[in-house]
């Protein structure tokens, strides 16, 4: 009878299911296969047979398993459990003295297989409450099983209310983790994280990166499917489709869907019969030339490598538990079939439940041998921990000590021992502390053949025969991309949503493509480097400026020297000659202050080599710029003085006599110093010339220069090119004055050799940007400073040493008396 407190809802629940269990286990019934006695129980469920979840029922009842498709493999599984039990109450070492039996469920349903959960925790019929003494409770102290996750999931709650343990050998959804839903769940398989690992991995190995993933559509296959895009994530693997699949799917959509998106490798995560109905379906619809990847549920399925046309699909590789040989085994199996030979009529069991044993040992010795060692390290795990918690020793355990479901699961977790050369150990999370995989080929003999295989907690231990595989693409490893990967230099464009999916395009000058760091972007070279079209690094830049030592530099130099020694020449010789017609006519005293003025501006020319600093690129332009204002200014005075000496004296004598009585030549060139001087100082103070790097114009080089804020300066060069007009202007007013006395002329000339130097640089500096601009800037302003020396004082010099009759008081005389009667004419 079932005893519920009042008012507790949970008791009223248990009562009324205990009510339909024991209503539907009134008939007696012969022990069978699917019960043992024994001190200790445990409880196995397996999927004997398989039921939809899609069956409706009219009323709430126990399922007739039966009558549902049989799953060979679990029914080997089933038998092992069986054989497990045996041997550990056949040992002298293990639970001496102990007994343990179990209770066998055919879990064939996850809806309809309650009454079952229910039988093993009752006793007589009745559920006990939580909160009563521990006198009625079932003798079941450990669950091996279930073989599904869904099912668990289902049936885990019952047990983890009691801290009974569950210890599966298939259930692999990462859900079990978590122990605080699941306190008491254990397993001997690796949590779905661990071969999803396995599967990136091979994928990575062969390179491919556009794969299909098809699961069975329930809590395994769901969690597979998740943890497989979180896996790819950070990869160069794209999910081009996936599915959930069902007993009803229509397979042909999804491989018209594959083939449309070219997709060459699909990886499966789902049970022996969903796998099989979808590779048959493969076979029927003619799917050719893939790559499958099976999960550890059909890796080593025994019926479809030898299906007929098989080899027509493609290649067919798997993960799995490494094969594992049960010694006894295959005996024990043989002896069971013998035992129960004349016995093989269907017999009532508790729950409805029946086994088809109409096989012959044979096939259930080749059944799909899939969670073998998992079922048999389950129970040998349970059994351990009775031993530890019967604090069993020398041949016999401590029979005064009650053990609790508690009590096992306190020891399931401490458990440390070998089995079959294998550790058996927990972690925090009730998952295997240690194992490996196996990597099979399904080979052309129909057999699942050992490739590869990779151990946990060693990442680094992965391994592949690729050669022992027979591929189906002519022998080599077939390949499956959304797009060719780009050639070395090409950056990847994405199309669509899928990072595989790409057209890919040249970088260009300038920029490099790290493919191990950004396949997707072409990135800069540094001011300091550069890369052709198409390159994967950048080269550093050559530096070049014009150093001392080049010789056209070191000629420039001479020839400024050079001037610096004319110029002290002339100034000699005008000093000899200062009283002479030709000198005073030149302009006696300023002669001097534009010979040293010329020749403090060839400083200049000395800081356009070597390599640039600040001080370089200040006085490479501040020499040049401010005494050669002073010569421009002296020349304009002087074409001014000659224009109004021969033209506006006559017309403006007031003009003449203020100029003369003022000094008005050295006030202007005075002022035009002073202007230049400011000017040069407030620019040069705003923002000075200083080094830069020329980039823009050779990918390959740099060419070291100087900087000129055109805003700071051009006022300086404005002001000097407003003196050269206007010296232009004076000196061409004065072009038809006497032959021999005409200054304006010579003025003109040289002013006409300055403008056509510095257009001719103009030019060439558009045009050419090479390191040797700065040689030809030089050369143009001792073309400047030569234009004045050579084409004003040289032919006066000559007159002086080699025409002195023409440096007379009466020559100059008479050329003015001339002028003058022409003028008056």
């Amino acid at each position: 009878m079932c005893r519920v407190h009042v008012g507790s809802a949970d008791g009223m629940s248990l009562c009324l299911l205990g009510f339909l269990l024991h209503a539907s286990t009134q008939c007696n019934v012969p022990k069978s296969d699917l019960e043992l006695e024994g001190d200790y129980l445990m409880a196995g469920l397996f999927d004997i047979h398989y039921a939809s979840n899609t069956l409706h029922l009219g009323r709430p009842e126990a399922m007739d398993c039966s009558s549902q498709p049989f799953i060979l493999s679990n029914y080997r599984r089933f038998l092992l459990m069986k054989f497990a039990v045996e041997e550990i109450n056949n040992s002298a070492n293990l639970l001496p003295n102990i007994s343990i039996g179990y209770k066998i469920v055919d879990h064939c349903s996850d809806s309809h297989s309650f009454p079952s959960m229910f039988n093993l925790l009752s006793v007589n019929g009745v559920v006990q409450v939580w909160d009563e003494p521990h006198n009625k409770l079932s003798k079941v102290t450990a669950v091996i099983g279930g073989y599904t996750s869904s099912k668990s999931l289902t049936v885990a709650p019952l047990f983890m209310t009691r801290f009974i343990p569950m210890v599966s050998y298939s259930a692999s959804s990462s859900l079990f983790s978590e122990k605080k839903t699941f306190p008491s769940f254990l397993r001997t398989v690796h949590p779905n994280k661990a071969i999803i690992a396995v599967v990136v991995r091979i994928l990575q190995h062969f390179d491919w990166r556009w794969v299909a993933f098809l699961n069975i559509d329930d809590d395994y296959g769901n969690d597979c499917r998740k943890l497989f895009i979180a896996k790819i994530h950070d990869t160069q693997i794209c999910l081009a489709y996936t599915k959930g699949l069902d007993q009803n799917t229509d397979y042909l959509p999804i491989f018209r869907q594959i083939e449309t998106q070219r997709v060459n490798v699909i990886v499966v995560f789902a049970p022996e019969w969903m796998a099989e109905a979808l590779i048959e379906s493969a076979i029927q619809m003619n799917v050719s030339n893939k790559v499958w990847i099976g999960g550890e549920g059909w890796s080593l399925n025994q019926k479809l490598p030898k299906t007929k046309g098989i080899q027509t699909i493609g290649t067919v590789l798997g993960v799995s538990e490494p094969a594992k040989t049960i010694p006894g085994l295959n005996d024990f199996i043989r002896s069971f079939k013998a035992h129960n030979k004349h016995n093989r009529t269907k017999k009532q069991t508790p729950c409805n439940q029946w086994c088809d044993c109409s096989l012959s040992s044979a096939e259930i010795i080749a059944a799909d041998p899939s969670f073998s060692f998992p079922v048999y390290s389950a129970v040998y795990s349970v059994a351990h921990a009775l031993h530890d918690a019967l604090q069993c020793g020398a041949g016999r355990c401590n029979s005064e000590i009650t053990v609790y479901p508690h009590m096992v699961l306190r020891e399931l977790k401490k458990i440390q021992f070998t089995l079959l050369n294998r550790m058996i150990q927990f972690d925090e999370n009730g998952d295997p502390r240690s194992g490996s995989y196996s990597v099979v080929f399904w080979n052309k003999s129909g057999d699942a053949q050992e490739v590869g295989y990779y151990n946990f907690y060693k990442s680094s231990d992965f391994f592949i025969s690729t050669s022992e595989i027979q591929w189906f693409a002519d022998g080599q490893v077939p390949t499956s991309l959304c797009s060719k990967e780009c050639s070395e230099g090409q950056m990847k464009k994405p199309q669509g949503i899928h990072k595989c999916c790409f057209t890919c395009e040249i970088c260009q000058d300038g920029t490099y493509i790290n493919v191990t760091e950004d396949p997707y972007t072409c990135k800069a070279c540094s001011d300091t480097e550069w890369s052709p079209e198409g390159s994967t690094r950048c080269n550093l830049r050559l530096v070049e400026y014009v150093p001392f030592t080049d010789p056209a530099a070191l000629g420039l130099m001479v020839i400024s020297g050079l001037l610096v020694v004319l110029t002290l020449a002339v100034c000699v010789l005008f000093a000899f000659h200062y009283n002479t017609p030709v000198v005073r006519s030149a302009g006696g005293s300023m002669c001097f202050l534009i010979l040293g003025c010329l020749s403090l501006s060839s400083i200049s020319v000395f800081f356009y080599f070597g390599k640039p600093s600040v001080a370089f690129c200040i006085f490479r332009f501040l020499p040049f710029l401010l005494f050669y204002t002073v010569c421009v200014s002296c020349f304009v005075v002087r074409s001014f003085q000659i224009v109004c000496i021969f033209k506006i004296a006559a017309k403006f004598p007031e003009l003449q006599s203020w100029w003369v009585k003022y000094h008005g030549q050295w006030v202007v060139i005075s002022v035009a110093f002073v202007i230049q001087a400011l000017l040069l100082l407030i620019g040069y103070s705003s923002d000075p010339p200083k080094p830069h790097n020329e980039t823009f114009w050779y990918l390959d080089k740099i060419i070291l220069g100087c900087d000129i804020n055109l805003k700071a300066t051009s006022t300086s060069v404005i002001f000097l090119l407003i003196l050269c007009i206007l010296c232009f202007v004076f000196s061409y007013m004065g072009k038809d004055l006497p032959k021999n006395y005409n200054e304006a002329k010579s003025i003109t000339f040289c002013l006409m050799l300055l403008i056509l130097t510095w257009i001719i640089f103009a030019t060439v500096y558009m045009l050419y940007h090479g390191r040797h601009i700065h040689t030809l800037n030089a050369f143009a302003v001792l073309c400047s400073l030569y234009s004045f020396l050579l084409w004003y004082f040289l032919p006066k010099c000559y007159i002086i040493m080699f025409q002195p009759e023409k440096n007379t008081q009466q020559h100059f005389q008479g050329l003015i008396q001339n002028y003058t009667k022409t003028i008056s004419q």
